[in-house]
């Protein structure tokens, strides 16, 4: 016999045959109900980490990491600008850029956010270039006044590739007949497409020397974006950037940009995370329930293990090695085929949508069209260790009951 004893006792319980064969049932189902819980709760947090993953690949593939702009209206000296900032270690890309609100005239007039580019710096800072579906991104040259449109956004005007569209800027200019707003026609050269609707129906690409004569920049940019090799280091450099730059430089990374967005995906994930722990506790219920049962069921071993000199925490010790063991094996299972669900959880529903003929996620109505899933080894460990403290908090009552049987009243009617 190997020590400790409650260890010994409890692992020769579990193993042997039970009387009562609706105990074992009811272990049976407290186990399974277990390994559900933690399953699904594994799938459920991989699946929300995915869609967040998505959404901001995404929403970063348009916007900076970073941002350094001028305190004022724009950012004179941007190539002083531009040279600090790349001497940054985690900066991989930098890129000026002029961003202005205008209206695009086709067949219909819309309101759009302008953004003047240098077409070969934007592509080390962000993915637009990637995502031209119609004409070319290299069309895009200084004083041919090419511009690509959102998709959403060129449905929207009526502009077709090829076509051509007014862009009216906030401002006016002073003519023999009067006072005319600002306008210029452009070309549509090309039309992308992010899989994000706040860009897609609201955002126009041009040159950067084209946006500067509309706008009457001049030589003054509205700033310079940033890529790092590792987004979540933005903070970081954005502080030293603002040290090392000065007052007269205003530097902001993506965080601080779509605080709330982000903010609110967190929120979500922790309610969820909240709601999918109530199955592991009502699976930790039954693991009470199956427990008292089996202490009622041995009522009698228990009298004769303390006539014969076994302590309270001993015995207590027996039945909470019986419910831990119940919970770890639920939790293996669980754990296991949790992280298989999420890791095929796209096969899985793609299955599924073959078989009962129907499609969850439609392409032309959601722009996530897959369940994304992004299984996080620290979201697994957080999940496996609220199951067994909920697992080990299922085995007190029950053991601390069964540490309070009175041998003579066990034995009584024996």
């Amino acid at each position: 016999m190997f020590r400790p004893l409650s260890l010994f006792v409890g692992l020769r319980y579990t193993r042997a045959k039970r009387r009562n064969h609706f105990i074992s049932f009811i272990s049976l189902v407290s186990m399974l109900g277990i390994a559900l819980g933690v399953a699904a709760l594994i799938t459920v947090i991989s699946v929300m980490n995915g869609f967040e993953k998505e959404l901001r690949e995404r929403i970063l593939g348009m916007v900076a990491h970073a941002t350094v702009a001028g305190v004022g209206e724009g950012l004179a000296d941007w190539p002083q600008a531009l040279r600090a900032a790349s001497a940054e270690k985690p900066v991989i890309g930098a890129a000026p850029y002029i961003e202005r609100e205008g209206m695009v005239q086709g067949a219909r007039v819309s309101g759009a956010m302008i953004r003047g580019v240098l077409p070969e710096l934007e592509t080390a800072v962000s993915d637009i270039s990637k995502n031209v579906k119609e004409g070319s991104w290299a069309a895009l040259k200084p004083g041919a006044y090419g511009i690509i449109l959102g998709r959403e956004l060129a449905l929207w005007a009526g502009a077709e590739l090829g076509g051509s569209v007014v862009v009216y800027a906030p401002q006016t200019r002073v003519s023999p007949a009067g006072v005319l707003p600002q306008m210029r026609r452009f070309k549509v050269v090309g039309i992308f497409e992010s899989g994000t609707q706040e860009y897609d129906r609201s955002m126009a690409v041009i040159h950067i020397q084209d946006a500067a004569r509309l706008y009457r920049m001049g030589d003054t940019v509205s700033g310079v974006r940033l890529k790092l090799a590792d987004m979540f280091q933005s903070r970081a450099v954005a502080r030293r950037l603002a040290d090392r730059l000065g007052g007269f430089y205003q530097v902001r990374d993506w965080t601080q940009e779509h605080a709330n967005f982000f903010r609110a995906i967190a929120t979500e994930k922790m309610v969820m995370f909240i709601i999918m722990s109530l199955i592991v506790a009502v699976a930790a219920f039954n693991l009470v329930s199956s427990l008292v049962m089996l202490v009622t069921d041995k009522q009698s071993d228990i009298a004769i293990l303390r006539t014969l000199g076994m302590r309270p925490a001993t015995v207590m010790g027996i039945f909470m090695v019986q419910g831990m063991l119940i919970g770890v094996i639920g939790i293996l299972i669980g754990s296991v085929g949790g992280v298989l669900l999420a890791d095929n959880v796209t096969h899985v529903m793609r299955v599924l949508e073959s078989w009962f003929g129907f499609q969850l996620m439609p392409a032309d109505i959601y722009y996530i069209s897959d369940l994304p899933s992004d299984t996080q080894p620290l979201d697994v460990l957080k999940i496996v260790g609220l199951s067994l403290s909920l697992s080990l908090l299922a085995t007190l009552y029950p053991a601390w009951r069964a540490a309070r049987t009175h041998p003579v009243e066990a034995l009584r009617y024996e």
